[in-house]
């Protein structure tokens, strides 16, 4: 068992980076940032294409900026900048390829369990995010087409047939990004792109008009086979169609495992928590995408962590 931290928080995107500055800026000091990848912001290096643009008021949500991280708009790369510039703080100290198992309270703050050992703190903060477990189709996908099987743009190459799958944001900014070099075409279950953010719709109406992304839009998939090296997708309306690969864009899941082995309690897929993001449990606080309905607000996530680090610090 290691030393005693005044807080622990797990996760290293923007609500906990927000949480361990501003936390710091209240007072408190022995902070540690526990990461299981092997940089911060793993959801943004992963799921975010290059120069992707990022703004502070996530598909047109305005937020007031409450704590005193500046976030303005940019590209993925200008974000990753700025959170590499605020973890040059000294005082902050961050562990990478650390994956806590789970979290025990205990008589004087907590135990936070992690591979080959734990640490203990007195207050913990959860930030996971909801991507870095990314929801996966109901139907089952044969072994033997699981390579072409992918949840990011990883391993899609050029002068492929590819179909994404999905309709908010993420599934239209693969396509676009795709359909320069590749035949695409995009799935939704529904009949518009209405959730996604008003840029995207424009982007993906005018590949859809200009032929380059043909649109499946009120279309459910009932299943994958493989067939002759390909994967072939069963459609409800009992036709199918062969494609080289698959791109899932269709959210992510809350980790309910890790929650209920720390014994946080969960309703309707989200953790419970008080409108300081305290849990049910005294001292372990929840904040960033975990506790929204659809995640992605960078600036949401940095006001959770300033509410945090001021109640902890009033308290």
């Amino acid at each position: 068992m290691e030393r005693q931290y005044e807080l622990a928080i797990i996760g290293a995107g923007p609500a906990g980076i927000a949480t361990a500055i501003e936390s710091y800026a209240v007072g408190l000091r022995n902070i540690i940032l526990l990461e299981k990848d092997e940089n911060h912001n793993a959801t943004i290096r992963k799921f975010y294409k290059d120069n992707k643009r990022v703004d502070k008021d996530w598909k047109g949500q305005k937020v007031e900026l409450d704590g005193t991280i500046y976030f303005v708009d940019g590209t993925k790369e200008s974000t990753l900048d700025f959170f590499d510039q605020l973890l040059d703080h000294e005082s902050l100290e961050l562990r990478t390829h650390t994956e806590v198992q789970k979290i025990v309270k205990t008589s004087d703050g907590f135990e936070v369990f992690i591979a080959g050992g734990s640490i203990r703190a007195k207050y913990v903060v959860v930030t996971i995010g909801r991507m870095g477990k990314p929801n996966k189709p109901d139907y089952k996908i044969p072994p033997s087409i699981k390579n072409q099987i992918h949840y990011t743009l990883d391993g899609c190459g050029s002068g492929e047939k590819i179909m994404v799958v999905g309709g908010g944001d993420s599934a239209i900014e693969y396509a676009v990004e795709l359909c320069d070099r590749n035949e695409v075409s995009i799935c939704y279950r529904r009949g518009t792109f209405r959730r996604a953010n008003p840029t995207n719709q424009a982007d993906i109406d005018r590949v859809v008009q200009n032929g380059s992304v043909r649109a499946l839009l009120n279309t459910e998939i009932t299943g994958l086979e493989s067939e002759s090296g390909k994967v072939k997708v069963l459609f409800s309306d009992g036709s199918s169609e062969l494609y080289d690969r698959i791109v899932y864009a269709i959210g992510g899941t809350t980790p309910s495992g890790f929650l209920s082995s720390s014994g946080i309690r969960e309703e309707g897929g989200k953790p419970v928590h008080d409108e300081n993001y305290q849990t049910n449990i005294e001292g372990l606080f929840v904040a960033g995408d975990i506790t929204q309905e659809s995640g992605g607000s960078i600036a949401l996530g940095l006001n959770h962590g300033f509410a945090i680090a001021n109640y902890i610090k009033s308290h």
